[in-house]
């Protein structure tokens, strides 16, 4: 790659000199066109977490005959320049002046507080003593009896449920965790991740023979044979699989 090509341009040309159009390696890879684009114009700021990305290379470099490996290290080295190249703001310096003005000013309040003082005591009239009151008597009540019947309703507490899937074969998956913007990643084998949801966790999986899912901690059996697309919607009740609905016959 060219010194002066950028990260971006350098994809686009290896794959425009193969004939490969951006539409095409999208429906392939499974990767949202979007964020291809994004990559090869070197828009960065829109695109999802590092671990995305690098999951988006991986998948694009294999697909156009590229090394993955060699595509994410120089992805990451461009991430460490970014870094190095920011500089650094100096911290704010103290004025010397600053301590002074504020003696000055505590001084002038003092002196203030202390006239304010002798003019309040000359102008004050002699205290005039006040008869006693005669002290009352307290009445004492009983502590309220609670009404037979009545009980309190405590509303439950909702407590996180945790979803992990681990990869033994390449494994394209969207996710949706309470109703947030959906997520794609794509799994290969050993790979794993972990995620926490309170209400529901919802799962397009693209290879479902070939992912591990444990729920609450549990290891739960496949939903399906490689190579088969299902929909799995866990809320804290528990699992359940939707498959692709058959089209109805005319």
């Amino acid at each position: 790659m060219d010194e002066a090509e950028s990260f971006g341009k350098y994809l686009k040309r290896e794959r425009e000199s193969k004939k490969i159009s951006l539409k095409e390696v999208a429906k392939n890879t499974r990767v949202r066109e979007q964020f291809l684009k994004a990559i090869e114009e070197d828009r960065y700021e829109v695109l999802p977490s590092v671990t995305y990305v690098k999951g988006f290379l991986l998948a694009y470099a294999r697909y156009i005959g590229l090394d993955p490996n060699q595509v994410v290290l120089r992805y990451e080295g461009l991430l460490k320049g970014e870094a190095a190249g920011r500089p650094e703001i100096p911290p704010p310096t103290k004025r010397s002046w600053d301590i002074k003005y504020l003696s000055v000013i505590g001084g002038i309040m003092i002196v203030g507080l202390i006239v304010s003082y002798f003019l309040f005591l000359r102008s004050s009239k002699p205290p005039v003593e006040s008869i006693p009151e005669k002290p009352k008597m307290e009445e004492t009540l009983p502590p309220p009896v609670p009404l037979q019947g009545a009980g309190t309703t405590s509303t439950p507490k909702e407590e996180p449920f945790s979803v992990k899937l681990k990869a033994v074969e390449e494994t394209w998956v969207r996710m949706q965790i309470n109703g947030q913007p959906e997520q794609e990643m794509t799994l290969r084998p050993g790979e794993a991740t972990s995620h926490l949801a309170l209400k529901r966790v919802r799962l397009l999986i693209g290879n479902a023979g070939g992912l591990d899912i444990s729920f609450r901690g549990k290891l739960l059996e496949r939903f399906g044979k490689s190579g088969e697309v299902v929909t799995v919607v866990f809320t804290p009740e528990g699992a359940e699989i939707k498959h692709p609905e058959k089209p109805k016959p005319p």
